[in-house]
């Protein structure tokens, strides 16, 4: 049963997050953040999905063709709507992702 449950398991733990990346028009910049995609991921936790999400817009092949931004980069910022469950503000830093508060954003 042991095999049976490292199968399924992962599959009942994934959620699908909806993710929304934010960045300022001029790269470096620390304020003016805006809107520039949204789109659904599904991952087993935050994490992943900030992984998942990074990579899709780091990877030419995997660039949705409607995105109009620039490739994540260090100072964007990904807003994770759990609705009800809680919303969630990450900022990449040269360290990896960190939380912060959604005041940023404006």
């Amino acid at each position: 049963m042991p095999l049976l449950e490292k199968i399924i398991r992962p599959k009942l733990l994934r959620s699908t997050y909806d993710m929304t990346i934010f960045q300022t028009p001029k790269y470096g910049e620390d304020k003016g953040y805006e809107e520039v995609y949204r789109i659904s991921v599904e991952a087993n936790n935050h994490e992943e999905a900030l992984y998942k999400t990074f990579r899709t817009f780091n990877v030419p092949d995997l660039v949705p063709k409607d995105y109009q931004g620039r490739y994540i980069a260090t100072r964007d910022i990904i807003f994770i709507d759990e609705g009800r469950r809680g919303h969630y503000y990450y900022r990449l830093q040269p360290n990896g992702w960190k939380r912060v508060n959604r005041i940023l954003i404006h």
